[in-house]
């Protein structure tokens, strides 16, 4: 068991280095919204989700509803459910239901991918390694970036706040440049979300969010089906 999970803590340290820095990004974006070190930090910890985290200081922000930040976190944060359902095939007969419990919290986008990648079947402790490295390395970065936030001056807290929104065009470039439905829905998305910024300005920013999401997401699905191939492939 001790050699598994220091395998995963050595797996997860690039994700943990990774994290570090976009969650400094993220530390600075909410103590600029008006929330604590202590705050931005408890919402890291519990959470590990970099857009799900963003869209809910937002909806703090503009003092949303709690049916608001719901449905933001159900849509943004859905693709969890497929990834974990996806990653219950490759878990060692070990992984019981309190297992599977505490594994949950710490499946990322970065720590599916490395999960899925890995040889043979996977045993909870190599799970609990990686996860505790990579939330360590979110978390910190969070620390560091709220408290510099409240100490450095403004323009440069808001230079060093756009890490965030590099991370975001580094997810949705390289598939854009490959794939033109993701080009298309990518494209859709934004002019949608430009819409409702300027246009449609009595929508709050939370239900905006899920606007966009679903019916980009719903045309794009829509004109550019999977086909049968594809869904075997993936």
């Amino acid at each position: 068991m001790g050699s598994a999970f220091f395998r995963g803590m050595n797996h997860g340290i690039p994700i943990g280095l990774g994290y570090l820095s976009v969650s400094f990004g993220f530390g600075i974006f909410a103590v600029k919204n008006g929330l604590s070190v202590f705050q931005a930090s408890a919402i890291s910890a519990s959470n590990l989700t970099s857009a799900g985290q963003i869209a809910g200081v937002e909806v703090i922000a503009a003092a949303g509803t709690l049916l608001e930040m719901i449905l933001v976190q159900l849509v943004i944060n859905i693709r969890y459910s497929l990834m974990a359902l996806s990653l219950s095939q490759k878990l060692d007969k070990s992984f019981t239901a309190p297992h599977r419990l505490a594994a949950s919290y710490g499946i990322t986008d970065e720590i599916f991918a490395v999960c899925s990648a890995q040889p043979g079947m996977i045993v909870p402790a190599y799970m609990y390694g990686m996860i505790l490295i990579s939330a360590v390395g979110w978390v910190l970065g969070t620390v560091l970036g709220a408290s510099a936030g409240e100490i450095l001056p403004n323009s440069v807290s808001s230079a060093m706040g756009i890490v965030l929104y590099g991370m975001f065009l580094a997810i949705i470039i390289p598939p854009s440049r490959k794939k033109k439905s993701v080009l298309f829905v990518t494209v859709i998305s934004a002019l949608m979300s430009l819409l409702f910024r300027y246009v449609l300005t009595m929508v709050s920013g939370g239900f905006a969010v899920i606007i966009c999401a679903v019916l980009a997401a719903g045309i794009g699905a829509w004109l550019f089906p999977v086909s049968d191939e594809e869904e075997a492939e993936q």
